[in-house]
């Protein structure tokens, strides 16, 4: 990639691009702390997650509905406050 195609990539310069990343990423970092989630710990129960859900899918349980309202809740945890930087910051289409 030259300059101009790795400023096209970035939507800017990289250097900005990079800062704004970081800074997202502390905010949401401090987010989920907040809230009480460990990344160590999230990552762990996330790859253990999407080994339940596979099974859960193949096996189709009648507690369906409840796993899938988790599935949405933690999706949403993560989901809604990106959509809602990206709608402040103008970066969503």
């Amino acid at each position: 990639m030259d300059r101009t195609d790795l400023t096209r990539f970035t939507g800017g310069s990289p250097l900005r691009t990079l800062l704004w990343l970081v800074f997202l990423s502390i905010v949401v970092g401090f987010v989920l702390e907040t809230i009480g989630l460990d990344p160590v710990t999230f990552v762990g129960r996330l790859i253990g997650n999407v080994d339940r859900f596979v099974d859960w899918v193949l096996h189709f349980g009648t507690d369906a509905v409840m796993h899938l309202l988790r599935y949405l809740l933690w999706g949403a945890v993560l989901v809604v406050p990106v959509w809602v930087i990206l709608r402040l910051t103008g970066r969503a289409r």
